[in-house]
C-alpha cells in the first residue's frame, strides 16, 4: 500500500511538473515577443530601432502605422498577465519588468514630445489599433489604466475622442469604434452612445449561427470571428455594464447571449486543433498566427469554458499549437521582432495591409496567463483534446447545433 501511495504521489508531481513547464514555456515565449518592443518604446527608441517588414504588395500607406499596430496589439494580449500581483519568482520578475516598460511606453505613445508618439492622426488605420490599445486598458484596467498620470489619461481621452473623425467600413471595424467608446464610458469620459449601440445592432444582424459572425453583409470564411467579433463584442458590452450606462439596449442580456455564442465558437476552435497541434489555414490575415485561438483563450481566462472542454485539455491543445508554430522556425528577425509569416518567415502570405507590427495579434492567445500559476488551468494534468481522442479511437463528446431562443427588444 505504501509503495502504491508513493508511486501515486510521484505521478502527481510528474503531472504538476509538466503543467508548470507549460506555463514557463508560455511565459518565455511571450517575454521573447514583448521585450524588444517594450524595452525600446519605454526609452522612446521603438521607431528608431524596430526592424520593420511590410507585405510584398504593400498598399503604400505611411509605414509609421507599424508602431501603433505593434504596441496596441501586443498590449491587448499581454494585459491580463501584467495585471497579476508582483512576486519574487522568475516569472514575477519578468512580469514586473514588462509592466514597468509598458507604463512608460503608454506615456510615450501619447506624448507629442516623445520620439515614439504614435501616428494617431491623419489616417483611418489609427482607429483599428487605437481599439487594441483601448482593449488593453479594458483587460488591465487597474494595473495599466489607473496608474497613469492625469496628463497621460487626458491625452488618451483626447486621442480616442478625435478618432470619431474616421468613418469605419461596414465590417468588423464598427467594433473598433465601440471598443474605444466603451473604454471612454468605463473611464468616466464622454462617449458616443450611438457608435456603441449601432455597432451592437449591426453585429446582431451579422450573426450567422453556431458561433460564427459574418464580416458585414456577406459571410467571409476566415477567422475574423476570432480576431475581432467575439472578444470586442463582449468587451464593448462589459464596458457599458461597468459604466452603468442606461440606454435603449439592455447590455447584460446581450452580454449573456454573446458569451454563449463565444462558448460555442470555442468548441469549434478546439475541435479544429489536429492531433498534431495544427489548425486549418484559410482566409485573410492568416499571418496573425495564434490570434485564431483568441476566443478559446478568452473563455479560459474568463473561467467560462463550456461543458466538454476542460482546463487540462485546452492548455494542452494551445501549448501544442504554440510548439508547432514557434519552435525551431524563423518567427523573429535579427532585431527580435516578429517576421511576416504563419509558421516561420513566409512573406508571400501577407495581405496588402500587413506589416510585421500587425502580427503581434498572436499575443492574443496568451490571455490565460492572466490566471495565477495556482489556477487549475495551469495545475490540472495534461489531457488529450478532442481531435486526439477522436483519431485514436477514444470516446469523445458529440457536437451539436446551438440554437438561440432569446429575442430582446429595446428598453424604451
Amino acid at each position: 500500500m505504501g509503495a502504491f501511495l508513493l508511486a501515486a504521489c510521484e505521478y502527481v508531481r510528474f503531472l504538476e511538473k509538466e503543467s508548470n513547464e507549460d506555463r514557463a514555456y508560455w511565459v518565455d515565449l511571450l517575454y521573447k515577443m514583448a521585450a524588444p518592443v517594450l524595452s525600446n518604446m519605454a526609452e522612446g527608441n521603438l521607431q528608431k530601432n524596430m526592424i520593420v517588414e511590410v507585405s510584398p504588395n504593400w498598399d503604400g500607406r505611411n509605414k509609421g502605422v507599424t508602431y501603433m499596430e505593434t504596441f496596441g496589439r501586443l498590449m491587448a494580449g499581454i494585459a491580463p498577465w501584467l495585471s497579476l500581483p508582483d512576486d519574487e519568482t522568475d516569472e514575477g520578475m519578468k512580469r514586473k519588468q514588462l509592466r514597468d516598460w509598458a507604463l512608460k511606453s503608454y506615456r510615450n505613445a501619447v506624448d507629442p514630445e516623445s520620439p515614439d508618439y504614435l501616428l494617431w492622426r491623419g489616417h483611418g488605420q489609427a482607429l483599428v489599433d487605437a481599439a487594441y490599445i483601448a482593449e488593453s486598458f479594458l483587460r488591465g484596467y487597474d494595473a495599466l489604466w489607473e496608474p497613469l498620470d492625469d496628463t497621460t489619461k487626458s491625452r488618451y481621452i483626447e486621442e480616442f475622442s478625435q478618432l470619431r473623425r474616421v468613418d469605419p467600413p461596414y465590417t468588423n471595424w464598427l467594433l473598433f469604434s465601440s471598443t474605444i467608446e466603451g473604454l471612454l464610458a468605463k473611464a468616466g469620459a464622454q462617449y458616443d452612445e450611438y457608435r456603441v449601440n449601432s455597432a451592437i445592432r449591426k453585429v446582431e444582424e451579422w450573426y450567422t449561427g453556431d458561433g460564427w459572425y459574418a464580416d458585414g453583409p456577406e459571410f467571409a470564411f476566415d477567422y475574423y470571428s476570432s480576431y475581432v467579433f467575439h472578444p470586442m463584442y463582449l468587451e464593448t458590452l462589459q464596458a457599458l455594464k461597468d459604466s452603468k450606462a442606461y440606454t435603449r439596449i439592455h447590455y447584460s442580456n446581450y452580454y449573456n447571449r454573446a458569451l454563449r455564442r463565444a462558448q460555442k465558437y470555442s468548441i469549434v476552435l478546439e475541435r479544429l486543433i489536429s492531433p498534431e497541434g495544427t489548425f486549418p489555414v484559410f482566409g485573410r490575415s492568416i499571418p496573425y498566427r495564434m490570434a485564431t485561438m483568441q476566443p478559446l483563450a478568452l473563455m479560459a481566462w474568463y473561467e467560462k469554458l463550456p461543458a466538454g472542454l476542460t482546463n487540462g485539455q485546452v492548455r494542452s491543445a494551445l501549448t501544442a499549437v504554440m510548439h508547432r508554430m514557434f519552435d525551431d522556425k524563423e518567427n523573429f528577425n535579427e532585431g527580435g521582432f516578429l517576421t511576416i509569416g504563419f509558421a516561420g518567415r513566409q512573406p508571400n502570405i501577407a495581405d496588402w495591409y500587413t506589416n510585421n507590427g500587425s502580427l503581434y495579434m498572436t499575443s492574443l492567445s496568451f490571455l490565460p496567463l492572466g490566471l495565477p500559476a495556482t489556477h487549475p488551468f495551469w495545475t490540472d494534468a495534461q489531457q488529450p483534446w478532442t481531435s486526439q481522442k477522436a483519431w485514436s479511437g477514444q470516446p469523445f463528446p458529440k457536437d451539436h447545433h446551438w440554437g438561440e431562443t432569446e429575442k430582446f427588444k429595446d428598453l424604451f
